[in-house]
Order: C-alpha cells, then structure tokens, then sequence
C-alpha cells in the first residue's frame, strides 16, 4: 500500500471518530458533555476489541478502558451471555468490572456490518451526572460496595434493531435522579454512534473492506514500531517512583502506588508490586483503568504516536493483584477513573522523568476536581444534579514553566462556563480565580490552579465530592519544589469547615446562601529553582502570583520596587550554595 493511501486512511478513520465527538457534544443534554465534553468516541476491531482510532477530543483515559469493554462484550456474546448483534442494535454496559471505569461512564457500542458480518464495533462513552446511589451525582465518599454508588448494567441491548427497547428504558430511569433529562444524553449518545456508522460507510464505499483491514492493520502495526523506537532511545535500567492517593474516603490513611518501571530491549514492564492492599472506600482501581492510566501516561510522553491497540503493544503491564489497583466485585470504585487514574499517570511521570528529562513534566495537578450538588429547584420546581469538574497547573519542564488551569491528566474535558452553570442550576459562583502562587518552585515553575466559590440560591441540596491531591502536593521534580494541595472549605451558617478527608465527602446539607470553596493544586516545579532567571521572578512578583518575601525564599531573588536587585540576589544566592 502505497504511503499517500495509508495516512489518508489513518487519517480518515480519526476523522470518522472526530465527528461522532462532535455530534454527540453538540446534541447532548448535560452541561457535563455539551460544555465540558466529557466523553469519548472510537472504533474497535470485530475479533478482540483492540483500539483501531479514537477521536482527538476524547477523554485519554478512555484509551486502553473501552477497548477492554469492547473486548468484553464480544466475548460475553460469543459465550452467549449476551445476546448476538444485529445490525442497529445498540449495547449499553457500565459494569466496572466489564472493562469499565466508574458507573457514571456510561458505554454505548453498535456493531458494523459489511456484507452481513461484524467488520468492527463503533462505540462511545459518556458521563452520565447520575446513576443513581448513596448521593446525588454517584460520588459516593464513603461508599463501601459498588451498590452503593449507583446502577450497575451489563452489556444489555438498549436499541434492538434501530428501536430504542422502552422497558430497559424504563428500568434506567426508575433507578437514576431526574431521570426525564437522561433522555436527551442517551438519543445523543446513539446519534453519534450513527454518524460514524454513515462515516465508516462511506471509507468502506471508497476504499472497499479489504483494503480498509489491510489498513488497519499495517497502521497497527506501524505505531507498534514508532513505540518501540522511542523505547530505545531510553537506557536500559529499572526506575522507581510511588505517588500518594489522600485516603480511601472511609480509612483516613493514604494509599501508596508503588511503581517500578524497566526498559529492556525495546519494551517497557510496569512492575506496581509493593502498591497498597484493596481499599474499604471508593479508590479502588478496576484493571482496565490502571491499564488506560499507564498507556496514557506514555502516550502524554510520546505525544506522535498514532493512538490505536498498536502503540501500546511494547508496553508489559503486569496485571496488580491483590492490590487496590485491582479491584474486583464488590469494591466501591467511583474514584478509580477521575482519581486514581491520575495517580498512577503520575507514578509513570515520576519514573520516566529519570529515564527523559528534557521530555518529562513535574507531576500535574492530578485531580479532576469532582464537585457534585443535587436537590430541588423551588423556582422550576424540578430536581437537579450539578456536575462540575475543574482544571489545575501543569508541573514545569525543561523548557517552561507548567500550564496553568490546564485540564486533567486523564482528560481533555474542561469546565462548563460559569454562565451555563448559573441558568441551569440555582447556584451562583461568587468567585472564579486564579490561585496565584501555587504553582511549586523551580527552574520552571509548576502552573497555577484555580480557586472558586459556588453559592446555593434557593432551597435545598447535598454536596459531595471526590477530589485527591489534599494531603500531599504535586511532587516537583529534579529539584523542584511541590505545588500547592487541593483545598476545599464548606461555609455554613456563618461557620468554615474542612472534610475530615480533606478532598472527600458526601452528603453535605447546604441551604441558601452556604457556599463550597474549593482551591486546586498546583503542578510541581522543575529543576534547582535559584537556577531559574531572576526576570522571570520578577514578572511573576509584578503579576502577583507570588510577593517579594517568597520570591526571596523560594528562589533566592530579592526584589526591591519591583525590580530585580542583582547584587543582593547574587549574595543571597551564593549563601545557599555555600
């Protein structure tokens, strides 16, 4: 096949992903999707469900997790425990267990036909702001078995041959809080997986299906190999890091994740022996996620490598049993995806860092913030679940300092405007800010997190959120110091309080006029920050984000009237080498 065909194909299969992201943002109901683009779109080969290409505005951390749900249900049908495709049907599964991440991501799949076989599957996965459970929104804190946190579906048929089935309907609904305006996200969610349906017919029409697998398979093929080329460009030699989850949600002690990362020819083994025991709470990690979190802490290494089940074949996962990042049925598992996720991503930094210094960032902030409020609105008289997530700084690298409100690790979601939040719930954000200075010290520093407040305006509503990167910071690296923890105050009744868990809780009654102030992290600085050139301190301290005090502590810099005082910086700098 000649190279023209090869990236026009490659390049239109991402584009027949692009568009399903497309379509099912711009339909959807939930500011979570519409907005802040919670979901992801991609194409899985008929035999094992193994990545062909997903959208470029997906959410990464859905990578390596909806080809193992993929996989899932194709085996569950060829056991017969699902019933078999046909063509428009539509399988609806967010079983954890099955491949999945949290309940609230939920997957659709619909097979596609060429000449009256399955030539591969089309599926997409959105976040649902409900699905019932212990609390509005499903982030259940203090949840201790999955049936807590919300309604559990295996891999069932909602649309059976282009037909939405209206009693599995019916059972969704009856199970999940307002439950009238799940409907909106679901045609949404199938439209798009239609679109690329009309899409992959389309480079069926034009190339044919043989030369389309053919494709597919030489572009697997050849990312394996551009993988394996960035590999070598590493030294032979074992890495270690471990990261810190806050707690479980129940048990206030940290959860440790152990890594240990080795190159050997031209593959990579991620070793997590010495990782923490399951966990009482909802931070328990399902394999499919651990598995997604390692991939998509390369691919954020090795940003060229074409995304398909081919990238990462180098990759040796050793599968963590026995440990939190394992999670088997009944563990509570509403953390693994936002959270846990980014803790194991950033193990991966804090390893490969040592192996690619010029490549690697200082760990990110590492927590998607998840913020859910639920009640009833006495102006519209109808319920409500609100679902907001927020970004944090970036961790510095070497040639600059780390993007500040910069979105997750795992995601390319981003907050929903203040605006849209505002006139669909009754709450207003009182402030919406960067939170200056948090960013950890360094030759580049970390960038900044964000510091809001949301204010509830009428009647009644429970607060819960699961959040991490409280206890500890975002680790600077080679030097550098950690960016600021997550915080989060709850005002009441002219009180301040601080969880218990410090980044997690649940069920927090709030009436009008309390507020939830949350202050996220930081990233963690890189390299020696009195290496770091004193203009660049300057500006900073005539910006705000830091005053002359801490320029002098943490960067050995001493600013007089707004200007750099070279001799008294010299000085100061010189003591500390001395």
């Amino acid at each position: 096949m000649d190279a023209l065909t090869l990236a026009v194909i490659q390049a239109g299969l991402t584009q027949v992903c692009n568009e399903m992201d497309l379509a099912f943002s711009r339909a959807a109901f939930s500011p979570v999707i519409a907005e802040a683009d919670d979901r992801s779109d991609g194409i899985y080969a008929a035999e094992d469900g193994a990545l062909i290409a997903q959208g470029e505005g997906g959410l990464p951390v859905f990578v390596g997790a909806m080809q193992h749900s993929a996989g899932h249900i194709i085996r569950l049908i060829r056991e017969g425990a699902v019933a078999p495709p046909e063509p428009g049907d539509v399988y609806i599964v967010n079983d954890p267990y099955l491949g999945g991440t949290h309940l609230m991501d939920v997957r659709f799949a619909r097979p596609f036909f060429v000449d009256g076989k399955v030539y591969c599957w089309l599926q997409n996965t959105g976040h649902w702001p409900d699905t019932g459970g212990m609390v509005p929104g499903g982030f259940s804190a203090h949840a201790t078995e999955v049936e807590q946190e919300g309604l559990r579906l295996p891999p069932v048929k909602l649309f059976k041959r282009g037909e939405m089935d209206r009693e599995i309907l019916s059972i969704i609904q009856s199970n999940i809080r307002v439950a009238e305006q799940r409907i909106g996200d679901i045609k949404a969610q199938a439209a798009a997986l239609l679109v690329g349906e009309r899409r992959l017919n389309e480079l069926v029409a034009r190339y044919g299906a043989a030369t389309l697998r053919d494709a597919i398979s030489l572009i697997r093929e050849r990312a394996a190999e551009r993988m394996r080329a960035e590999i070598r460009r590493m030294p032979e030699a074992t890495w270690h890091a471990e990261a810190f989850v806050d707690s479980d949600g129940v048990v206030d002690e940290p959860l440790r994740i152990a890594l240990a990362v080795t190159r050997m020819g031209d593959k990579l083994t991620f070793d997590f022996t010495g990782s923490s025991k399951p966990c009482a709470g909802p931070m328990n990690s399902v394999w499919a996620t651990t598995f997604s979190a390692v991939c998509l802490g390369v691919k954020h290494i090795f940003p060229d490598v074409p995304i398909n089940a081919g990238t990462f074949a180098p990759l040796n996962i050793i599968r963590p049993e026995g440990t939190f990042l394992d999670a088997r049925y009944p563990r509570p598992v509403s953390g693994c995806a936002a959270e846990v996720s980014q803790r194991i991503a950033e193990a991966v930094f804090l390893c490969l860092v040592q192996a690619l210094p010029d490549e690697v960032t200082a760990a990110p902030a590492g927590t998607s913030g998840n913020f859910a409020l639920g009640g009833t609105d006495p102006a519209r008289g109808a319920g409500y679940v609100m679902y907001q997530i927020t970004g944090g700084g970036y961790g510095g690298n070497a040639r600059e300092d780390g993007l500040t409100n910069g979105c997750s690790t795992i995601g390319i979601s981003k907050t929903a405007p203040v605006e849209v939040m505002e006139q669909y719930y009754p709450v207003r954000f009182t402030r919406f800010a960067l939170r200056e200075g948090s960013g950890g010290a360094g030759l580049h520093r970390g960038g900044f997190g964000v510091h809001y407040e949301v204010e509830l305006l009428r009647g009644e509503a429970r607060a819960s959120f699961v959040m991490d990167h409280g206890r500890f910071g975002p680790p600077g690296v080679l030097g550098g110091g950690d960016g600021a923890p997550n915080e989060v105050r709850i005002h009441r009744d002219g009180t301040t309080t601080i969880p218990l868990h410090l980044s997690k809780d649940q069920g927090i009654a709030l009436a009008p006029g309390d507020r939830v102030e949350v202050r996220t992290p930081g990233g963690g600085g890189y390299g020696d920050p009195f290496a770091r050139d004193p203009a660049l301190v300057a500006r900073d301290v005539r910006r705000g984000y830091y005053d002359a005090t801490q320029a002098a502590a943490l960067w050995g810099v001493v600013i007089q009237n707004g200007a750099v005082d070279a001799a008294a910086t010299a000085t100061l700098r010189a003591g500390r080498a001395a």
